[in-house]
């Protein structure tokens, strides 16, 4: 068993390249275990949580990714994302407002 947060992460992102969401979803886990404060983590579960239609852990994720990394462009586009189709359409529509501050070059938080 891998016990280092990157060597898991390349794992997990292999097994996503091939398709393989059901064996990259449990190593995204792993790395966020290991590192709670791991964005790239959390981005990468939330993403492939929201392929297999898991929108309220994947929204979790997303809003813990975007708790890490405020001025993330992708982690505010992934959350709006999200939340189109969990239709929260009020959510999608404040998670993408922030997701064009950036897009314009301004902060979330400075």
């Amino acid at each position: 068993m891998l016990s280092d947060r990157d060597e898991i992460f390349d794992e997990a992102n292999g097994a996503l390249a091939i398709g393989d969401l059901e064996a990259a979803i449990p190593l995204y886990r792993q790395t966020v275990e290991l590192d709670d404060s791991f964005f790239d983590g959390w981005h990468a579960l939330g993403m492939a949580l929201m392929k297999t239609g898991e929108l309220a852990e994947a929204i979790g994720c997303a809003l813990k990714a975007t708790t890490l990394e405020p001025n993330d462009l992708l982690a505010w586009t992934a959350l709006s994302q999200m939340y189109v189709q969990n239709g929260q359409i009020a959510e999608a529509e404040a998670a993408k407002s922030n997701a064009a501050v950036l897009g314009l070059g301004g902060k979330i938080v400075k």
